[in-house]
């Protein structure tokens, strides 16, 4: 195994969003090669009723009376105790030495705050990032990462009070783009955002943010760009539509329901935001 300098196997956490668990049976398919006794866990458990509980010291339980992806994310990053922490899910699996996979990828690219990974869909045998080589990220390649391949150094992130927007993300008013929205968040600070082409995890086939041409995404990727665009936002969910109808993900016939979605999309935006044309 390879020593490493900088980081010991203790410094690293994996933060897990999780809901209306009542123990932690969940957790011995996540990790095939060695008990999740061995890794530090931070669980967030949203639940109304459920209570989680852990016997074991390394693995941490927030059970928290709320919905939403990002909100889970926010909380386990204000709960967090390790220098290294990686978000993830419920539903995926861990590749062998994921430890050392990621601490030594931050030792290699020590002034990077976050680093993101790459991911193999259950049953594919290629990893959904082509690429081969490290880079950095820029405000373009951010678009391509899911949040389970999501990296970052604690201190760096709460130093810079980064956060994912709790409108946005599975469970919220717009059910896409928290990881888009979290890493340019990092950008805008000025942190080192790299990509490191190891395979960290595999994820079931299917993902919400896979349907493109459904409503929800639709509308969450209309409010996404009237955030990030304001009015230009009409123009590209026109140009948006017409890509999906290329695309063959929706049908001529549905144009003018699918542009009315997105606008109803922009319009929550805008209510919730409190924000003026």
């Amino acid at each position: 195994m390879k020593m490493l300098n900088v980081f010991s196997e203790n410094d690293f956490e994996i933060l897990i969003a999780t809901k209306d668990r009542s123990n932690l049976d969940f957790l011995h398919p996540m990790f095939p090669h060695e008990h999740f006794s061995t890794f530090n866990l931070l669980i967030v458990n949203q639940t109304e009723n459920a209570i989680l509980q852990s016997d074991f010291d390394s693995v941490r339980v927030l059970n928290a009376n709320e919905k939403g992806l990002s909100k889970s994310r926010n909380k386990a990053i204000q709960n967090a105790s390790k220098n290294i922490c990686l978000f993830t899910d419920d539903d995926v699996i861990f590749t062998e030495n994921l430890k050392m996979r990621i601490l030594s990828a931050f030792e290699k690219d020590l002034k990077a705050s976050i680093i993101t990974f790459n991911h193999v869909r259950i049953g594919d045998s290629e990893p959904q990032k082509k690429q081969n080589k490290t880079f950095e990220h820029n405000k373009e390649s951010i678009w391509n990462v899911s949040s389970i391949e999501i990296a970052f150094k604690l201190n760096d992130i709460k130093r810079s009070n980064i956060s994912f927007d709790e409108n946005f993300g599975l469970g919220s008013f717009f059910e896409t783009a928290e990881e888009v929205l979290f890493l340019q968040s990092g950008l805008s600070q000025n942190l080192k955002i790299s990509f490191n082409p190891e395979i960290i995890v595999s994820h079931p086939q299917f993902s919400s943010g896979k349907n493109e041409g459904s409503d929800s995404i639709i509308y969450g990727r209309s409010a996404l760009f009237y955030k990030l665009y304001h009015n230009f936002a009409y123009v590209w969910l026109i140009k948006y539509v017409f890509f999906l109808i290329r695309r063959k993900s929706i049908k001529i016939s549905e144009i003018q329901k699918k542009i009315k979605t997105g606008v109803n999309g922009i319009s929550k935006f805008k209510e919730l935001t409190k924000s003026k044309i």
